[in-house]
């Protein structure tokens, strides 16, 4: 029986916001919240094999490692060291635990409480009817899923789900598994965060992908930090910055606030980062207001299309431009209408700010912008990375050393799933190759991504979902809608290592099938198993679990995929579902002949820290229809909050990973034993007549006219960008509408959400 307390946000405290990251407290949280969830020896056993050649990838993100023999013994930062003793938690949930507790009760519990009871052990089915979990064997809970797959009038009534938690061998077999079965209906992840990243550079360079390096990162003479906390989301990215400064190179941060970690770094491996002052990282921060992207980025093109007409052929990159791209006149005729006044407005910069940019860019002969959600997650996001690229390329910010386009991305293996195949929209080439390897034709038509699943569940034409990893339900928009349109399915299923809100939230009949985590021990009919992934810089290698298996009945994913594929499918000879199960190197060898990149994949794998794929921008190749890199036309765009409304971005706390918050805190932002706060700056708290700690309800604004509402939020005066709130998500995914989508990516837009804030009523 569990005796963890489901916190409140009743002991709310509030300090500064600091000014430095990491340090020895990073390394202490770190080592308290180990040795709260395990033991002495597990502990040591997980952190010292994480991101090793020879131990596990860390699966709290997808920032790279350095090379082999670059590497540190302990090659992990806070966040990813208390996600992987998260994971290896001593902590169980067994039969005895669903017994207590029925569903309804676990509905009512916070995503802290849920995380916390520990380990799935043995699958459990939810019968129709029931408000209890019970115990079910696998080959039951294989045959109630393949039986109403096989019973759906079409297969484009199932929904395969995908978190990038997911290992590339796993993420093949169940995108086959479901082209098999009839349908391209794999939303993902991807979906609801960096879908604009890849919508924007398919169209402008004929790649989804980042194009540098680490080294890149290191020697680059610029980086442009955009909307971007690596110090809570992607921590050892400060160590990668930390040697751009090292090596000469300068940092801007844009990001509507403050980020410790884009302040000064403390590195807690390195004297300087014990007893020093660590290492200043953004030498200029641009608190720019929500959405106002687009606009800096043009008002940068701007700036180098006149410094090019005062100084003809000494600013831009006229060979780079003439042999490579094509678009560049009709580009730069719309950039030199932009407007300074609509530029000032939409970003909240001064002139001078943004002009101090412009001649930092002028100094540099590499530069390289990185950008997160902060970006992709706008209404605009597309058009926004488009002028991006744009930049890069005036003076030939692509495809060299230093220089280029990085989004960094969240999950792990977010982007390995995209390339092993799970897209709803995967191009014509990569069917036909599935279709030689494997003797049969896949569906042609495109499935549906995760907002459009939503809808199609809500409307009833989805009635079966199945999760792999992940927690579907709290990562997406529109809480409501998103509850209401899963419990319509007749079936939904979970592979999960964890408890989560997704569980809570049934369809008719509903499965946990309990899954290997990535520090677990992999063993199979053909000895011991590894997996492979793909970091943010397509860098692919190998990952082995150390840890023994939180239970016996646990399956791999690839084992649950497989067998799950056999009794819906039925045994066919081209695909050798048995044989994928029992070694893991058959379906290697099928990726390689399937996915251009991994040809002789066993073999390069094999050898320490993998390989990376090739990007052929960075051979001067732009695989679009011109066969050239595309400047673009973006008309100027800016959000629009009414008199007495905010623009508000949803966000992480530092005690978080994805939907999961380890604590109740947020410390670099001086937040403690609270999440229900909304960080308000304090001269819009005085034009709101609201006081600092009051309590308020959160309301969207939507054109549908439904009203949206986060109840008891505490504001907190906070110097984020007048005009702006930001709160963090899951809690605020509420307010955000399942219509309101970025334009192109269909990505949920939750960095720009239109909120009020109104007095809460007691009681």
């Amino acid at each position: 029986m569990s005796t963890i307390e489901d916190p409140t946000d009743d002991r709310l405290e509030v300090t500064a916001p600091k000014t430095w990251a990491t340090g020895l407290p990073a390394v202490t949280h770190a080592m308290q919240y180990s040795l709260g969830q395990t033991s002495v020896r597990r502990t040591a056993l997980t952190l010292l094999n994480i991101n090793q050649t020879k131990g596990f990838d860390c699966p709290g993100c997808a920032w790279p490692e350095p090379a082999p023999g670059h590497r540190a013994k302990n090659e992990y930062c806070e966040n990813g060291a208390k996600h992987i003793s998260d994971e290896a938690t001593s902590r169980r949930v067994t039969a005895d635990f669903f017994r207590t507790y029925p569903i309804s009760e676990l509905g009512e519990k916070s995503d802290y409480w849920l995380n916390q009871q520990g380990r799935l052990t043995e699958p459990m089915v939810k019968r129709p009817g029931a408000d209890h979990y019970e115990p079910v064997g696998w080959d039951e809970a294989f045959g109630l899923l393949a039986g109403e797959l096989r019973r759906l009038d079409s297969p484009d009534e199932a929904l395969f789900y995908t978190s990038g938690r997911l290992n590339n061998e796993a993420a093949f077999l169940l995108q086959l598994f479901a082209r098999a079965f009839g349908t391209n209906n794999l939303p993902d992840c991807s979906n609801m965060c960096h879908e604009s990243s890849g919508s924007a550079l398919q169209e402008t360079l004929g790649i989804g992908k980042g194009s540098v390096s680490l080294d890149d990162i290191h020697h680059s003479d610029l980086i442009l930090v955009v909307g971007q906390n690596p110090g809570t989301n992607h921590p050892r990215m400060l160590s990668a910055l930390e040697e751009t400064k090292l090596n000469g190179g300068h940092i801007v941060a844009v990001n509507p606030l403050p980020e410790a970690g884009l302040i000064r770094f403390k590195h807690p491996q390195k004297a300087r980062g014990i007893v020093g002052r660590g290492t200043a990282i953004a030498d200029q921060f641009l608190q720019i207001r929500p959405g106002g992207d687009l606009a800096l980025f043009q008002a940068l093109n701007l700036l180098l299309l006149e410094a090019e007409d005062a100084r003809p052929g000494a600013v831009l990159d006229h060979g780079f431009i003439a042999a490579h791209t094509t678009g560049f006149d009709a580009f730069a005729e719309q950039a030199r209408k932009a407007s300074w006044d609509d530029i000032l407005e939409a970003t909240g910069l001064t002139r001078e700010e943004i002009e101090a940019v412009g001649e930092r860019v002028l100094r540099s002969d590499s530069v390289i912008v990185c950008w997160a959600m902060g970006l992709t997650q706008q209404k605009h996001a597309v058009p926004t990375i488009r002028e991006v690229v744009n930049f890069l390329m005036l003076r030939g910010n692509i495809g060299r050393p230093g220089a280029g386009v990085c989004p960094v991305r969240g999950h792990s293996n977010v982007q390995g799933d995209r390339t092993m195949g799970i897209w709803e929209r995967m191009p014509q080439a990569f069917l036909d190759a599935l279709e030689r390897e494997f003797a049969f034709t896949p569906p042609t038509e495109h499935g549906l991504d995760s907002v459009n699943a939503i809808r199609a569940m809500r409307d009833g034409d989805a009635k079966v979902f199945l999760g792999v990893a992940g927690n579907f339900v709290r990562a997406t928009p529109d809480s409501e809608v998103t509850e209401r349109a899963m419990r319509r399915c007749r079936l939904t299923a979970h592979i999960s290592t964890k408890l989560n809100r997704s569980h809570t939230v049934c369809g008719d009949t509903a499965l946990i099938l309990p899954t290997l985590g990535r520090s677990d021990r992999d063993i199979q009919a053909g000895g011991e198993q590894f997996i492979t992934v793909e970091d943010s810089m397509s860098e692919v290698h190998a990952s082995r679990g150390r840890l023994d298996p939180a239970s016996p009945h646990l399956l791999s994913e690839v084992a649950i995929i497989s067998r799950m594929a056999r009794r819906t499918l039925g045994d066919n000879p081209s695909i050798p579902w048995e044989k994928f199960e029992a070694d893991y190197g058959t379906i290697r060898d099928r990726i390689s002949r399937v996915v251009p990149g991994f040809e002789d994949f066993n073999a390069r794998v094999d050898r320490p820290g993998g390989f990376r794929l090739p990007n052929p921008v960075n051979e001067g190749v732009f695989p679009t229809p011109s066969g050239k890199a595309v400047f673009t036309c973006n008309d100027f765009e800016m959000l629009h909050a009414p008199e007495g409304h905010l623009l508000l971005q949803t966000l992480r706390s530092h005690d978080q990973w994805n939907t999961v918050p380890y604590a109740m805190n947020d410390r670099y932002r001086g937040i403690h034993n609270a999440r229900r706060v909304v960080l308000v700056n304090p001269v819009d708290l005085e034009a709101l007549g609201l006081a600092d700690r009051s309590e308020v309800d959160l309301v969207s604004v939507w054109r549908d006219g439904v009203e949206r509402r986060a109840e008891k939020f505490r504001v907190i005066a906070y110097p984020t960008t007048p005009g702006s709130a930001a709160a963090y998500y899951p809690e605020t995914n509420v307010l955000v509408p399942l219509d309101s989508v970025a334009d192109i990516s269909n990505t949920p837009t939750s960095k720009g959400v239109v909120v009020r804030l109104e007095p809460a009523v007691a009681g």
